[in-house]
Protein backbone atom coordinates (compact mmCIF):
# COMPACT_ATOMS: atom_id res chain seq x y z
CA UNK A 1 0.00 0.00 0.00
CA UNK A 2 1.38 3.34 -0.97
CA UNK A 3 0.86 6.95 0.07
CA UNK A 4 1.86 9.36 -2.68
CA UNK A 5 4.39 12.07 -1.97
CA UNK A 6 2.02 14.53 -3.61
CA UNK A 7 -0.63 13.66 -1.02
CA UNK A 8 1.92 13.90 1.78
CA UNK A 9 2.99 17.34 0.59
CA UNK A 10 -0.65 18.48 0.78
CA UNK A 11 -0.82 17.22 4.35
CA UNK A 12 2.34 19.11 5.26
CA UNK A 13 1.12 22.31 3.64
CA UNK A 14 -2.27 22.71 5.30
CA UNK A 15 -1.18 24.08 8.66
CA UNK A 16 1.78 25.98 7.25
CA UNK A 17 -0.69 28.14 5.37
CA UNK A 18 -3.13 28.64 8.23
CA UNK A 19 -0.98 31.33 9.81
CA UNK A 20 -0.24 33.42 6.71
CA UNK A 21 -3.04 35.93 7.34
CA UNK A 22 -2.93 35.57 11.12
CA UNK A 23 0.71 36.67 11.20
CA UNK A 24 -0.07 39.96 9.44
CA UNK A 25 -3.06 40.49 11.73
CA UNK A 26 -0.78 39.85 14.69
CA UNK A 27 1.60 42.57 13.52
CA UNK A 28 -1.38 44.86 13.04
CA UNK A 29 -2.55 44.15 16.59
CA UNK A 30 0.89 45.01 17.93
CA UNK A 31 0.91 48.16 15.78
CA UNK A 32 -2.42 49.22 17.25
CA UNK A 33 -0.81 49.33 20.66
CA UNK A 34 2.18 51.43 19.57
CA UNK A 35 1.68 53.40 16.37
CA UNK A 36 4.51 53.58 13.84
CA UNK A 37 3.51 55.52 10.72
CA UNK A 38 5.33 53.24 8.29
CA UNK A 39 3.66 49.99 9.41
CA UNK A 40 0.17 50.59 7.90
CA UNK A 41 1.74 51.43 4.53
CA UNK A 42 3.87 48.27 4.59
CA UNK A 43 0.88 46.13 5.55
CA UNK A 44 -1.22 47.70 2.81
CA UNK A 45 1.44 46.89 0.21
CA UNK A 46 1.64 43.29 1.41
CA UNK A 47 -2.14 42.86 1.38
CA UNK A 48 -2.21 44.23 -2.19
CA UNK A 49 0.58 41.79 -3.18
CA UNK A 50 2.98 44.67 -3.94
CA UNK A 51 5.84 42.86 -2.28
CA UNK A 52 8.72 44.81 -3.85
CA UNK A 53 7.12 48.05 -2.70
CA UNK A 54 6.64 46.57 0.79
CA UNK A 55 10.34 45.66 0.92
CA UNK A 56 11.37 49.13 -0.17
CA UNK A 57 9.21 50.59 2.60
CA UNK A 58 10.71 48.25 5.23
CA UNK A 59 14.27 49.10 4.18
CA UNK A 60 13.46 52.81 4.37
CA UNK A 61 11.77 52.47 7.76
CA UNK A 62 14.63 50.45 9.21
CA UNK A 63 17.08 53.23 8.44
CA UNK A 64 15.69 55.09 11.45
CA UNK A 65 13.99 52.24 13.37
CA UNK A 66 16.58 49.45 13.46
CA UNK A 67 15.15 48.01 16.68
CA UNK A 68 11.52 47.79 15.61
CA UNK A 69 10.88 44.03 15.58
CA UNK A 70 7.48 44.56 13.91
CA UNK A 71 9.07 46.07 10.81
CA UNK A 72 11.63 43.25 10.67
CA UNK A 73 8.74 40.78 10.87
CA UNK A 74 6.87 42.50 8.02
CA UNK A 75 10.04 42.48 5.95
CA UNK A 76 10.34 38.73 6.55
CA UNK A 77 6.73 38.24 5.48
CA UNK A 78 7.31 40.17 2.26
CA UNK A 79 10.42 38.10 1.50
CA UNK A 80 8.61 34.84 2.24
CA UNK A 81 5.73 35.79 -0.07
CA UNK A 82 8.34 36.34 -2.79
CA UNK A 83 9.63 32.80 -2.07
CA UNK A 84 12.90 34.18 -0.72
CA UNK A 85 13.09 31.96 2.34
CA UNK A 86 16.73 32.70 3.17
CA UNK A 87 16.24 36.47 3.50
CA UNK A 88 12.88 35.95 5.20
CA UNK A 89 14.49 33.80 7.90
CA UNK A 90 17.21 36.41 8.42
CA UNK A 91 14.55 39.06 8.97
CA UNK A 92 12.55 36.88 11.37
CA UNK A 93 15.71 35.98 13.30
CA UNK A 94 16.51 39.67 13.64
CA UNK A 95 12.99 40.37 14.90
CA UNK A 96 13.27 37.55 17.44
CA UNK A 97 16.68 38.72 18.60
CA UNK A 98 14.95 41.98 19.53
CA UNK A 99 11.79 40.34 20.93
CA UNK A 100 12.23 36.57 21.49
CA UNK A 101 8.59 36.01 22.47
CA UNK A 102 7.04 37.95 19.59
CA UNK A 103 4.35 35.52 18.38
CA UNK A 104 3.89 36.83 14.78
CA UNK A 105 7.64 36.42 14.07
CA UNK A 106 7.69 32.95 15.69
CA UNK A 107 4.69 31.83 13.65
CA UNK A 108 6.07 33.24 10.41
CA UNK A 109 9.44 31.58 10.97
CA UNK A 110 7.79 28.26 11.78
CA UNK A 111 5.70 28.53 8.63
CA UNK A 112 8.82 28.58 6.44
CA UNK A 113 10.71 25.92 8.34
CA UNK A 114 7.71 23.60 8.55
CA UNK A 115 6.99 23.81 4.84
CA UNK A 116 10.59 22.80 4.17
CA UNK A 117 10.42 20.07 6.83
CA UNK A 118 13.49 21.75 8.35
CA UNK A 119 14.45 20.32 11.76
CA UNK A 120 14.92 23.88 13.05
CA UNK A 121 11.12 24.10 13.16
CA UNK A 122 11.16 21.96 16.32
CA UNK A 123 12.91 24.40 18.68
CA UNK A 124 10.97 27.31 17.15
CA UNK A 125 7.66 25.54 17.82
CA UNK A 126 8.79 24.75 21.36
CA UNK A 127 9.59 28.44 21.89
CA UNK A 128 6.20 29.40 20.47
CA UNK A 129 4.42 27.01 22.82
CA UNK A 130 6.28 28.47 25.79
CA UNK A 131 4.76 31.80 24.79
CA UNK A 132 1.33 30.42 23.91
CA UNK A 133 0.94 26.91 25.45
CA UNK A 134 -2.60 26.45 24.11
CA UNK A 135 -1.99 27.09 20.39
CA UNK A 136 -3.60 24.00 18.76
CA UNK A 137 -1.93 24.53 15.39
CA UNK A 138 1.51 24.69 16.98
CA UNK A 139 0.81 21.49 18.91
CA UNK A 140 -0.32 19.75 15.74
CA UNK A 141 2.74 20.90 13.79
CA UNK A 142 5.03 19.80 16.62
CA UNK A 143 3.28 16.44 16.85
CA UNK A 144 3.73 15.93 13.10
CA UNK A 145 7.45 16.69 13.21
CA UNK A 146 7.97 14.56 16.31
CA UNK A 147 6.17 11.63 14.68
CA UNK A 148 8.34 11.92 11.59
CA UNK A 149 11.49 11.80 13.74
CA UNK A 150 10.32 8.79 15.76
CA UNK A 151 9.45 10.68 18.97
CA UNK A 152 6.06 9.05 19.21
CA UNK A 153 5.41 9.46 22.94
CA UNK A 154 5.84 13.22 22.67
CA UNK A 155 3.89 13.31 19.41
CA UNK A 156 0.85 11.60 20.96
CA UNK A 157 0.78 14.24 23.70
CA UNK A 158 0.99 17.09 21.21
CA UNK A 159 -1.67 15.62 18.94
CA UNK A 160 -3.98 15.33 21.94
CA UNK A 161 -3.21 18.93 22.91
CA UNK A 162 -4.24 20.06 19.43
CA UNK A 163 -7.84 19.20 20.26
CA UNK A 164 -10.24 17.92 17.63
CA UNK A 165 -8.39 19.59 14.76
CA UNK A 166 -6.60 16.44 13.63
CA UNK A 167 -9.89 14.66 12.92
CA UNK A 168 -10.31 16.86 9.83
CA UNK A 169 -6.62 16.66 8.85
CA UNK A 170 -5.86 13.20 7.43
CA UNK A 171 -2.08 13.59 7.48
CA UNK A 172 -2.03 14.36 11.19
CA UNK A 173 -4.61 11.68 11.96
CA UNK A 174 -2.51 9.07 10.15
CA UNK A 175 0.64 9.98 12.07
CA UNK A 176 -1.33 10.05 15.32
CA UNK A 177 -2.58 6.52 14.62
CA UNK A 178 0.91 5.35 13.73
CA UNK A 179 2.31 6.74 16.99
CA UNK A 180 -0.49 5.18 19.02
CA UNK A 181 0.46 1.83 17.53
CA UNK A 182 4.14 2.48 18.20
CA UNK A 183 3.37 3.22 21.86
CA UNK A 184 1.26 0.02 22.09
CA UNK A 185 -2.10 1.77 22.40
CA UNK A 186 -3.58 -0.54 19.79
CA UNK A 187 -7.28 0.08 20.38
CA UNK A 188 -6.80 3.84 20.22
CA UNK A 189 -4.76 3.37 17.04
CA UNK A 190 -7.59 1.31 15.54
CA UNK A 191 -10.05 4.10 16.37
CA UNK A 192 -7.74 6.65 14.71
CA UNK A 193 -7.47 4.61 11.52
CA UNK A 194 -11.23 4.05 11.49
CA UNK A 195 -11.61 7.82 11.49
CA UNK A 196 -8.97 8.10 8.76
CA UNK A 197 -10.73 5.52 6.59
CA UNK A 198 -14.01 7.40 7.02
CA UNK A 199 -12.34 10.70 6.15
CA UNK A 200 -10.75 9.26 2.98
CA UNK A 201 -13.35 6.78 1.66
CA UNK A 202 -11.84 6.71 -1.84
CA UNK A 203 -8.33 5.83 -0.60
CA UNK A 204 -7.31 2.23 0.05
CA UNK A 205 -4.24 2.75 2.25
CA UNK A 206 -6.18 3.75 5.42
CA UNK A 207 -8.26 0.56 5.10
CA UNK A 208 -5.13 -1.56 4.66
CA UNK A 209 -3.43 0.07 7.65
CA UNK A 210 -6.56 -0.48 9.73
CA UNK A 211 -6.70 -4.13 8.67
CA UNK A 212 -3.04 -4.61 9.69
CA UNK A 213 -3.87 -3.40 13.19
CA UNK A 214 -6.97 -5.59 13.38
CA UNK A 215 -5.03 -8.69 12.32
CA UNK A 216 -2.30 -7.89 14.84
CA UNK A 217 -4.88 -7.64 17.62
CA UNK A 218 -6.56 -10.87 16.45
CA UNK A 219 -9.77 -9.14 15.36
CA UNK A 220 -9.73 -11.17 12.18
CA UNK A 221 -13.43 -11.02 11.29
CA UNK A 222 -13.34 -7.22 11.47
CA UNK A 223 -10.18 -7.22 9.35
CA UNK A 224 -11.79 -9.40 6.69
CA UNK A 225 -14.83 -7.11 6.47
CA UNK A 226 -12.44 -4.34 5.48
CA UNK A 227 -10.20 -6.41 3.21
CA UNK A 228 -12.75 -8.41 1.23
CA UNK A 229 -14.17 -5.37 -0.65
CA UNK A 230 -10.59 -4.46 -1.60
CA UNK A 231 -9.98 -7.99 -2.89
CA UNK A 232 -13.18 -7.91 -4.94
CA UNK A 233 -11.85 -5.09 -7.12
CA UNK A 234 -10.56 -5.82 -10.58
CA UNK A 235 -6.96 -5.20 -9.50
CA UNK A 236 -6.47 -6.42 -5.93
CA UNK A 237 -3.26 -5.37 -4.22
CA UNK A 238 -0.91 -8.33 -3.54
CA UNK A 239 -0.12 -7.01 -0.05
CA UNK A 240 -3.83 -6.91 0.75
CA UNK A 241 -4.14 -10.50 -0.49
CA UNK A 242 -1.25 -11.59 1.70
CA UNK A 243 -2.75 -9.87 4.74
CA UNK A 244 -6.14 -11.42 3.99
CA UNK A 245 -4.46 -14.82 3.84
CA UNK A 246 -3.16 -14.26 7.35
CA UNK A 247 -6.65 -13.29 8.54
CA UNK A 248 -8.32 -16.24 6.79
CA UNK A 249 -5.87 -18.66 8.39
CA UNK A 250 -6.40 -17.12 11.84
CA UNK A 251 -10.17 -17.56 11.41
CA UNK A 252 -9.77 -21.22 10.36
CA UNK A 253 -10.38 -20.82 6.63
CA UNK A 254 -7.17 -22.38 5.30
CA UNK A 255 -8.62 -22.89 1.81
CA UNK A 256 -9.10 -19.14 1.32
CA UNK A 257 -5.76 -18.44 3.00
CA UNK A 258 -3.95 -20.60 0.45
CA UNK A 259 -5.95 -19.22 -2.48
CA UNK A 260 -5.20 -15.61 -1.46
CA UNK A 261 -1.48 -16.26 -1.17
CA UNK A 262 -1.37 -18.04 -4.51
CA UNK A 263 -3.06 -15.03 -6.11
CA UNK A 264 -0.58 -12.67 -4.46
CA UNK A 265 2.30 -14.73 -5.84
CA UNK A 266 0.80 -14.72 -9.33
CA UNK A 267 0.36 -10.94 -9.21
CA UNK A 268 3.86 -10.30 -7.85
CA UNK A 269 6.10 -13.37 -8.25
CA UNK A 270 9.24 -11.39 -7.34
CA UNK A 271 8.27 -10.71 -3.70
CA UNK A 272 9.93 -13.25 -1.36
CA UNK A 273 7.51 -12.46 1.51
CA UNK A 274 4.65 -14.28 -0.20
CA UNK A 275 6.66 -17.48 -0.68
CA UNK A 276 7.82 -17.54 2.95
CA UNK A 277 4.22 -16.94 4.07
CA UNK A 278 3.15 -19.91 1.93
CA UNK A 279 5.89 -22.03 3.51
CA UNK A 280 4.59 -21.13 6.98
CA UNK A 281 1.13 -22.31 6.00
CA UNK A 282 2.62 -25.57 4.80
CA UNK A 283 4.52 -25.99 8.06
CA UNK A 284 1.33 -25.45 10.07
CA UNK A 285 -0.56 -28.05 8.06
CA UNK A 286 2.21 -30.67 7.59
CA UNK A 287 2.21 -30.07 3.83
CA UNK A 288 5.97 -30.01 3.56
CA UNK A 289 6.43 -31.19 -0.02
CA UNK A 290 3.81 -28.75 -1.31
CA UNK A 291 5.77 -25.95 0.32
CA UNK A 292 9.07 -27.16 -1.13
CA UNK A 293 7.53 -27.21 -4.61
CA UNK A 294 6.32 -23.61 -4.22
CA UNK A 295 9.69 -22.47 -2.88
CA UNK A 296 11.44 -24.12 -5.82
CA UNK A 297 9.30 -21.95 -8.10
CA UNK A 298 10.12 -18.92 -5.97
CA UNK A 299 13.86 -19.55 -6.20
CA UNK A 300 13.56 -19.62 -9.98
CA UNK A 301 12.16 -16.07 -9.72
CA UNK A 302 14.42 -14.90 -6.85
CA UNK A 303 17.62 -17.00 -6.90
CA UNK A 304 19.26 -14.79 -4.27
CA UNK A 305 16.33 -14.89 -1.83
CA UNK A 306 17.97 -15.95 1.43
CA UNK A 307 14.62 -16.16 3.27
CA UNK A 308 13.39 -18.68 0.72
CA UNK A 309 16.37 -20.94 1.41
CA UNK A 310 15.70 -20.74 5.15
CA UNK A 311 12.03 -21.61 4.58
CA UNK A 312 12.89 -24.53 2.34
CA UNK A 313 15.48 -25.70 4.85
CA UNK A 314 12.77 -25.77 7.52
CA UNK A 315 10.55 -27.89 5.31
CA UNK A 316 13.40 -30.28 4.48
CA UNK A 317 14.13 -30.61 8.20
CA UNK A 318 10.52 -31.58 8.87
CA UNK A 319 10.92 -34.35 6.30
CA UNK A 320 14.14 -35.40 8.10
CA UNK A 321 16.13 -34.53 4.96
CA UNK A 322 18.82 -32.92 7.10
CA UNK A 323 21.55 -32.79 4.47
CA UNK A 324 19.28 -30.76 2.19
CA UNK A 325 18.20 -28.57 5.10
CA UNK A 326 21.80 -27.90 6.14
CA UNK A 327 22.73 -27.03 2.55
CA UNK A 328 19.87 -24.51 2.36
CA UNK A 329 20.80 -22.90 5.69
CA UNK A 330 24.39 -22.58 4.53
CA UNK A 331 23.26 -21.05 1.23
CA UNK A 332 21.08 -18.52 3.06
CA UNK A 333 24.02 -17.54 5.24
CA UNK A 334 26.32 -17.06 2.25
CA UNK A 335 23.76 -14.85 0.52
CA UNK A 336 23.59 -12.57 3.55
CA UNK A 337 27.36 -12.31 3.86
CA UNK A 338 27.63 -9.35 1.49
CA UNK A 339 25.37 -7.25 3.70
CA UNK A 340 27.54 -7.98 6.72
CA UNK A 341 30.64 -6.80 4.92
CA UNK A 342 29.24 -3.31 4.41
CA UNK A 343 27.52 -2.85 7.74
CA UNK A 344 30.40 -0.93 9.30
CA UNK A 345 30.92 1.58 6.48
CA UNK A 346 34.35 0.17 5.64
CA UNK A 347 36.00 1.06 2.33
CA UNK A 348 35.90 -2.24 0.44
CA UNK A 349 35.77 -0.87 -3.08
CA UNK A 350 38.55 -3.26 -4.07
CA UNK A 351 36.30 -6.20 -3.23
CA UNK A 352 33.70 -4.88 -5.66
CA UNK A 353 36.42 -4.75 -8.31
CA UNK A 354 37.20 -8.45 -7.76
CA UNK A 355 40.31 -7.68 -5.74
CA UNK A 356 39.63 -9.48 -2.44
CA UNK A 357 43.38 -9.79 -1.81
CA UNK A 358 43.73 -5.99 -1.67
CA UNK A 359 40.65 -5.67 0.54
CA UNK A 360 41.97 -8.35 2.88
CA UNK A 361 45.37 -6.66 3.15
CA UNK A 362 43.67 -3.36 3.95
CA UNK A 363 41.46 -4.86 6.66
CA UNK A 364 44.44 -6.67 8.19
CA UNK A 365 46.22 -3.33 8.50
CA UNK A 366 43.11 -1.70 9.95
CA UNK A 367 42.64 -4.44 12.56
CA UNK A 368 46.29 -4.04 13.63
CA UNK A 369 45.90 -0.27 13.78
CA UNK A 370 42.68 -0.66 15.81
CA UNK A 371 43.28 -3.71 18.01
CA UNK A 372 40.40 -2.77 20.32
CA UNK A 373 37.85 -2.55 17.52
CA UNK A 374 35.55 -5.58 17.52
CA UNK A 375 34.14 -4.52 14.15
CA UNK A 376 37.55 -4.62 12.43
CA UNK A 377 38.28 -8.11 13.78
CA UNK A 378 34.83 -9.26 12.69
CA UNK A 379 35.34 -7.86 9.21
CA UNK A 380 38.68 -9.64 8.90
CA UNK A 381 37.08 -12.94 9.90
CA UNK A 382 34.27 -12.36 7.43
CA UNK A 383 36.67 -11.78 4.54
CA UNK A 384 38.52 -14.97 5.46
CA UNK A 385 35.36 -17.03 5.85
CA UNK A 386 35.23 -18.54 2.36
CA UNK A 387 38.85 -19.69 2.48
CA UNK A 388 38.36 -20.90 6.04
CA UNK A 389 35.43 -23.13 5.10
CA UNK A 390 37.49 -24.83 2.39
CA UNK A 391 39.46 -26.82 4.95
CA UNK A 392 42.18 -26.67 7.61
CA UNK A 393 44.90 -24.09 7.05
CA UNK A 394 46.15 -20.61 7.93
CA UNK A 395 42.95 -18.90 6.70
CA UNK A 396 40.75 -20.89 9.06
CA UNK A 397 43.08 -20.35 11.99
CA UNK A 398 43.25 -16.60 11.35
CA UNK A 399 39.49 -16.32 10.82
CA UNK A 400 38.67 -18.11 14.08
CA UNK A 401 41.22 -16.01 15.97
CA UNK A 402 39.76 -12.78 14.54
CA UNK A 403 36.17 -13.79 15.33
CA UNK A 404 37.20 -14.79 18.86
CA UNK A 405 38.82 -11.37 19.30
CA UNK A 406 35.60 -9.68 18.16
CA UNK A 407 33.39 -11.49 20.70
CA UNK A 408 35.95 -11.03 23.48
CA UNK A 409 35.99 -7.29 22.85
CA UNK A 410 32.23 -7.07 22.43
CA UNK A 411 30.41 -9.97 24.13
CA UNK A 412 26.96 -8.89 22.87
CA UNK A 413 28.15 -8.81 19.23
CA UNK A 414 25.64 -11.36 17.96
CA UNK A 415 26.82 -11.22 14.35
CA UNK A 416 30.38 -12.06 15.39
CA UNK A 417 29.17 -14.97 17.54
CA UNK A 418 27.14 -16.27 14.61
CA UNK A 419 30.22 -16.09 12.40
CA UNK A 420 32.38 -17.82 15.01
CA UNK A 421 29.78 -20.59 15.32
CA UNK A 422 29.82 -21.02 11.55
CA UNK A 423 33.62 -21.30 11.54
CA UNK A 424 33.52 -23.85 14.35
CA UNK A 425 30.90 -25.87 12.45
CA UNK A 426 33.01 -25.90 9.29
CA UNK A 427 35.97 -27.17 11.35
CA UNK A 428 33.90 -29.85 13.11
CA UNK A 429 34.15 -28.20 16.55
CA UNK A 430 30.46 -28.65 17.32
CA UNK A 431 30.64 -28.20 21.10
CA UNK A 432 32.32 -24.80 20.66
CA UNK A 433 29.80 -23.87 17.97
CA UNK A 434 26.95 -24.84 20.29
CA UNK A 435 28.32 -22.57 23.01
CA UNK A 436 28.35 -19.61 20.63
CA UNK A 437 24.81 -20.34 19.41
CA UNK A 438 23.47 -20.51 22.95
CA UNK A 439 25.17 -17.20 23.83
CA UNK A 440 23.77 -15.54 20.69
CA UNK A 441 20.26 -16.72 21.51
CA UNK A 442 20.62 -15.49 25.08
CA UNK A 443 21.29 -11.98 23.71
CA UNK A 444 18.82 -12.25 20.83
CA UNK A 445 16.19 -15.02 21.13
CA UNK A 446 15.03 -14.21 17.58
CA UNK A 447 18.46 -14.67 15.98
CA UNK A 448 17.56 -16.75 12.95
CA UNK A 449 21.19 -17.54 12.08
CA UNK A 450 21.92 -18.89 15.56
CA UNK A 451 18.79 -21.04 15.41
CA UNK A 452 19.69 -22.82 12.21
CA UNK A 453 23.31 -23.14 13.30
CA UNK A 454 22.09 -24.83 16.48
CA UNK A 455 19.89 -27.18 14.46
CA UNK A 456 22.97 -28.21 12.45
CA UNK A 457 25.05 -28.63 15.63
CA UNK A 458 22.46 -30.80 17.40
CA UNK A 459 22.10 -32.95 14.34
CA UNK A 460 25.73 -33.98 14.88
CA UNK A 461 25.12 -34.82 18.54
CA UNK A 462 24.90 -38.41 19.74
CA UNK A 463 22.39 -37.45 22.42
CA UNK A 464 18.76 -38.47 21.85
CA UNK A 465 17.69 -35.45 23.93
CA UNK A 466 19.59 -33.17 21.56
CA UNK A 467 17.98 -34.83 18.56
CA UNK A 468 14.57 -34.36 20.15
CA UNK A 469 15.35 -30.70 20.76
CA UNK A 470 15.72 -30.14 17.01
CA UNK A 471 11.94 -30.35 16.60
CA UNK A 472 11.43 -27.52 19.03
CA UNK A 473 14.10 -25.41 17.34
CA UNK A 474 12.46 -25.93 13.96
CA UNK A 475 9.17 -24.67 15.41
CA UNK A 476 10.99 -21.74 16.98
CA UNK A 477 12.66 -20.86 13.69
CA UNK A 478 9.29 -21.02 11.96
CA UNK A 479 7.90 -18.65 14.59
CA UNK A 480 10.75 -16.22 13.91
CA UNK A 481 9.79 -16.28 10.24
CA UNK A 482 6.17 -15.71 11.22
CA UNK A 483 7.16 -12.66 13.25
CA UNK A 484 9.22 -11.50 10.29
CA UNK A 485 6.15 -11.72 8.12
CA UNK A 486 4.26 -9.48 10.54
CA UNK A 487 7.13 -6.97 10.50
CA UNK A 488 7.00 -7.01 6.70
CA UNK A 489 3.29 -6.17 6.79
CA UNK A 490 4.07 -3.19 9.02
CA UNK A 491 7.05 -2.18 6.90
CA UNK A 492 4.82 -1.91 3.84
CA UNK A 493 2.67 0.66 5.61
CA UNK A 494 3.35 4.36 5.00
CA UNK A 495 5.65 3.66 2.05
CA UNK A 496 6.03 6.60 -0.30
CA UNK A 497 6.08 6.64 -4.08
CA UNK A 498 6.62 9.68 -6.26
CA UNK A 499 3.60 10.50 -8.38
CA UNK A 500 4.06 11.94 -11.80
CA UNK A 501 2.64 15.45 -12.27
CA UNK A 502 -1.05 15.33 -13.01
CA UNK A 503 -1.71 11.97 -11.36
Amino acid sequence: MFVSLAAMRERIAWCAGRWAVLVILGVAAAQAQTTTSSIPAIESAIRSQRYDEALQLTHAALQNQRTDFRIWTLQGIAYSLKDDSADALKAFDRALSLSPRYVPALKAKVQILYRAQDRRALPTLEQLLKTDPHDPTAHEMLGTLEAKTGKCESAVGDFLASGNAIVSHPGSLELYGYCLQDTHETQKAIAAFQQLAAALPEQTYPKYDLAVLLVESKQTEAALKILEPLLASGHPDPDALSLASQAYEASGNTTKAVASLRQAIVLNPADPDYYTAFALLCLDHDSYQVGITMLNLGLQQIPSGSSLYVSRGLLYAQLAQYDAAEADFKKAESLDAGQSLTSYAMDLAELERDRPDVALAKVRLQSKAHPDSAEHHYLLAKLLENDASAGPGPARTEAIRAAQAAVNLKPDFVGARDLLASLYISSGQFDLAREQCELSLKDDPLDQTALYHLIVVLRHSGSSADRERIKGLIKRLAEVQRLGRQRDANRKRFQLVEEKPGQ
